[in-house]
């Protein structure tokens, strides 16, 4: 139970039950030598099952322990209003974890860093710039056509797959497929539109052998990264260990994916500069995010490449992976699938084809992101680095420890949210029972994305897109499973389905 008042809070907090704040050193942990932890972790398959070990963590150790595995040492917590007294703390140039291995590949290949690898002043002079072209509602504005273009794609292409391969009479074929194959290729579709201003015809019948291998190599990156991180990634290289070797070669493939797209972007871009000057006409064509950057010329081109590279590997599975969970979640709930498309059907009647619109007419999409994120969410943790010292649940955290806050056990956690399990959309609108139990750092319950200036730099690209092809899918199909039965989870660098799921898409 919550403490009645901020002044009795600042009380607890400050003196705790005997009138002492505890040591460090006295935070409850899950063994002392890192090395023989990295081991148990290895041996246990630990690394696949990380969220549901800190899940049992918590239930057996409280609401927060300390933990070294190999190199690592964390501080981990899952209530709302510790997130928030961290969050308080993180500074002007907030810090998240640094992922070495990302890190060693730019500087043996001599890339540049993009925002995600970068600190400092450095960091913020640079995501200030991106943020003008990705997180601002002005750019929202412009790039939601696009988003909301190749989600009225997708849902023609699978059109034409139910009516060719599905059952039942005309106008009412279902068809039972496991749509993950094709939504990694609607989210590479949808970011190389958004980014470089072009499509690249990824929902033909032969999509590209080209982009399929970018795909790939993603895949390849994020399995291979959680192993890399708890060993010194120079020691990795002198040993060449193959591990290592595989990593470099999915970043090296991801890379020249990159450059290729954004030579022929900037030639296209220069091409069409020149017949506008020459004929003396504006700009009023939207160019996607690399156009705007370059045009504004405020990045150099060489950080500019970083950047692009990073959204672009950052943005596949991301969004991918959510939009499987999603389609299987409202497949499984036919009740509140039908109560969010009778609202996305009311608001887009009165929208008038304006996807901006259509969006704010149905809020419920959002909600039902959000709670596909609570129950599965992408990144399982959010770390910050606080720049005072702090006291978590009446212990003292020294500044410049790393401290997790862990979203996956957060999600399922009864001490936060009322039926826990339940997937329930409504639960987020304001108004609602839940929203009625918003006790202190209750804004904090939300955090897939992570948080103030340092969170996802790509939010406003993946939210839009994963409610415009929701919505798109809701208003022609009619969802549901094979099995009900619950998902089991791994993780790569993200939440991932052991075994996709399989849904029936059936025309409306």
């Amino acid at each position: 139970s919550y403490p009645p008042c901020k002044g009795a809070l600042k009380a607890v907090r400050r003196g705790g039950v005997d009138g002492r704040v505890r040591g460090f050193e006295e935070i409850p942990h899950t063994g002392r030598n890192g090395w023989i932890n990295l081991l148990k972790f290895w041996r246990e398959n630990r690394f696949q099952q990380l969220h549901k070990h800190m899940e049992r963590t918590f239930n057996v150790l409280g609401p927060i322990y300390r933990e070294k595995v190999g190199t690592l040492s964390s501080v981990n917590i899952l209530l709302p209003s510790d997130i928030s007294e961290l969050f308080q703390s993180e500074g002007l140039h907030p810090r998240r974890m640094t992922l070495q291995p990302w890190a060693t590949h730019r500087e043996i290949r001599n890339h540049n860093k993009g925002v995600f690898l970068k600190n400092g002043e450095e960091w913020r002079s640079d995501r200030l710039q991106l943020n003008k072209e990705v997180m601002l509602s002005e750019s929202v504005r412009r790039f939601l056509p696009l988003l909301d273009e190749v989600s009225k794609d997708f849902c023609g292409m699978l059109q034409g797959r139910v009516e060719k391969e599905g059952r039942g009479e005309e106008g009412k074929q279902s068809l039972t497929i496991d749509p993950s194959p094709d939504l990694f290729r609607f989210a590479l579709e949808a970011s190389c539109h958004v980014i470089y201003g072009e499509r690249i015809g990824l929902f033909s019948s032969s999509p590209s052998l080209e982009s399929q291998k970018f795909i790939w190599a993603v895949e390849r990156m994020l399995t291979t990264t959680p192993p890399l991180l708890y060993l010194p990634p120079r020691l990795l290289l002198r040993i060449g260990a193959p591990l290592w070797t595989q990593h470099a070669t999915a970043w090296d493939h991801i890379f020249s994916h990159a450059q290729a797209r954004i030579q022929r972007a900037y030639q296209r871009l220069s091409s069409s500069q020149a017949r506008r000057s020459a004929t003396g006409a504006a700009g009023g064509q939207y160019t996607g995010v690399l156009g705007q950057l370059m045009e504004k010329g405020q990045l150099s081109l060489d950080l500019i490449k970083a950047n692009i590279t990073e959204l672009m590997a950052g943005g596949v599975d991301t969004t991918a992976v959510p939009l499987q969970f999603a389609l299987f979640e409202l497949g499984r709930n036919p009740e509140v699938q039908e109560r969010v498309r009778q609202q996305v059907r009311t608001s887009c009647s009165q929208a008038g084809g304006d996807p901006q619109k259509a969006l704010q007419g149905a809020p419920l999409l959002k909600a039902t992101i959000k709670e596909v994120l609570r129950l599965y969410p992408v990144g399982i943790t959010v770390q910050r680095y606080p720049v005072r010292d702090i006291v978590l649940q009446n212990y003292h955290i020294p500044a410049g420890t790393m401290v997790q806050a862990c979203l996956y056990p957060m999600g399922r956690s009864s001490r936060v949210f009322e039926d826990p399990l339940r997937f329930d959309p409504g639960r987020w609108a304001s108004g609602s029972k839940e929203d009625g139990r918003r006790g202190e750092g209750q804004g904090f319950r939300s955090l897939a994305f992570g948080f103030g200036a340092r969170q996802c730099v790509g939010r406003r690209i993946a939210e839009n897109e994963m409610q415009l092809l929701l919505m798109h899918i809701l208003l022609n199909f009619h969802l549901s499973v094979p099995s009900s039965e619950d998902i089991k989870t791994n993780l790569t660098l993200i939440l991932q389905p052991e075994t996709p799921p399989r849904i029936t898409f059936t025309k409306l």
